[in-house]
């Protein structure tokens, strides 16, 4: 899964995934391994760090289980080594990009501030599309 900070990938995960697949998230693993009342999208300096290895090593055993399971990935920006590792795992691709506008009002939101850059790059590497690039409707939050 793929697109801009508030997009609707979580969400678009819980729409379609099922209990027996995986799912690794990074602020449902973050979320997971804070403690008690942690907010679901600002995370420490050190937990982060903790997060990206825990992701990683999920990351990893999950390729082991690609042909009994389906794993959804959240990847907000592949680099091209990540997507040529899913193109050789002959992973399908989702971008969630309800438009600009939608995504920067979930920012202010509810999301810290700093996650407006991360949008801005996004869109700077990904130029809007034909209204008819998503055909799910996209939830006003």
């Amino acid at each position: 899964m793929s697109g801009p900070p508030g997009a609707g990938k979580s969400s678009w995960i819980r729409a379609h995934a099922k209990a027996t697949d995986i799912v690794i998230d990074f602020d449902l693993l973050a979320l997971a391994l804070a403690g008690p009342g942690a907010d679901h999208h600002r995370h420490g300096r050190t937990l982060e760090k903790v997060v990206h290895r825990v992701r990683f090593a999920a990351i990893r055993e999950a390729e082991h289980h690609l042909d009994t399971v389906d794993v959804y990935l959240i990847n907000t920006m592949p680099s091209p080594r990540d997507l040529a590792n899913y193109k050789r795992l002959k992973a399908k691709l989702i971008t969630v990009d309800p438009g600009r506008e939608i995504v920067m009002q979930r920012i202010r939101d509810m999301r810290q501030p700093g996650m407006a850059a991360v949008a801005e790059r996004w869109y700077k590497k990904h130029p809007p599309r034909s209204p008819s690039a998503m055909p799910q409707a996209s939830r006003r939050w």
